[in-house]
This record gives structure tokens, C-alpha cells and sequence, in this order.
């Protein structure tokens, strides 16, 4: 994932019973093909370079059974670890809220969603029979990362779909060294932890 271009749109495949999407870059390349495995009482993401899953790039690991606060570790295919994404669990009740560490055990950025209450209505339109379907519409959440002085570098929005299955993450500003990839996993798995509650 070295040098995507920018905006990267993530597609999830509402067909397969796994929780799996596909990353592709501005250029329609594609940056990565993320599996989740179900039924773990740990999450284990994979991402691989191509559907084809041949060439495992990345992993994330969940460091605890219960994800209410948990961090996942990220790590590259030789096993090397390149940073963590962790959930606030008491400040996601009501807006996520995720923190991006580096390799060093630094807090690096900040995820954050932007309006709670687009979630809230969602919620609660989107159990009425025949309105439902169609929230995937209206109601679009957006995330934005900042860095620790509060500038907004990235923002991830989900796109108007009916079921709710795309997402494009821009870049607002530009990104040091080499905190483009931390920055696209740790929004690849807050987007399979935010999707999974709704």
C-alpha cells in the first residue's frame, strides 16, 4: 500500500456471507481486499493485495476477547508491527471515537465521527418496515482523523447506497512519512467495527 492515490473508495460485497470489501485508489487500482473472520471470539482481519488472496500484505488482531475498548494491532506481512488502532469505549457510546498509535507506542491521531445524529436516526428509521431500505439514502456518517494540534488530514464518508456498502476516504492534507498506510487500515477496520454496530 506504498503511495495510493487519493480519494480511496472502499466496496462492500453484499453477496459473500463473510464481512469482506475491496480498496481501490483513484486510479481504479486496487489497494487491498479486506476479509474478516466471523465467528472469532478475537477479531483477525486479513488484507490481501487482490481478491485472488494469494499475497497476505497486512493483519489485524484484536488484543482482548471484548472489543468495548480494545486495541488491534497492525502488522505487516513479515509480522512486524506498525502501529494499533484503539476504540474509546466509554467516548464511542455516543460518537466514535478511535485513537492511531505508531510503532513506537505513540498516540499519533485521533478518528472521530463528525455528527452522532445521523447514527441515531438511521437507528432508529431504519427498523420501519419499507422506510428502512432507504436510509442508506439520507442518513451518510462521516469520520475525520486529526492530528494531535486538531487538524482535520483525512475524512472517511459513507456514500448514498442502498445498502450501505460504500465508502470513500479522502485526504485533506498531506500525510507525513509513512502515516498513510496506519492511517487507511486503521480506517478499514474502525469502517468493519462501525458497520457491525450499525
Amino acid at each position: 500500500m506504498k503511495d495510493p492515490q487519493f480519494p480511496i473508495r472502499f466496496t462492500f460485497n453484499v453477496t459473500t456471507l463473510s464481512n469482506d470489501f475491496t480498496a481501490t485508489d483513484a486510479t481504479g487500482k486496487t489497494v487491498a481486499y479486506v476479509k474478516q473472520k466471523l465467528f472469532k471470539l478475537k477479531e483477525d482481519i486479513s488484507f490481501y493485495d487482490s481478491k485472488a488472496k494469494t499475497n497476505l500484505v497486512y493483519r489485524i488482531r484484536a488484543d482482548q476477547w471484548i472489543d468495548f475498548s480494545a486495541a488491534y494491532s497492525m502488522t505487516n506481512a513479515q509480522g512486524n508491527e506498525i502501529g494499533k488502532i484503539a476504540r474509546k469505549g466509554w467516548a464511542s457510546i455516543w460518537k466514535a471515537h478511535y485513537e492511531l498509535i505508531d510503532q513506537h507506542q505513540q498516540l499519533q491521531y485521533h478518528i472521530r465521527e463528525d455528527n452522532a445524529w445521523v447514527k441515531v436516526f438511521d437507528s432508529m428509521l431504519g427498523n420501519i418496515p419499507i422506510l428502512g431500505g432507504f436510509t442508506g439514502y439520507v442518513f451518510n456518517p462521516s469520520y475525520s482523523v486529526t492530528d494531535l494540534k486538531g487538524q482535520v488530514i483525512c475524512q472517511l464518508k459513507k456514500e448514498a447506497s442502498f445498502f450501505g456498502r460504500k465508502f470513500t476516504l479522502s485526504k485533506l492534507k498531506p500525510i507525513e512519512n509513512d502515516d498513510d498506510e496506519r492511517i487507511i487500515l486503521g480506517f478499514m477496520m474502525m469502517v468493519l467495527l462501525e458497520r457491525r454496530r450499525g
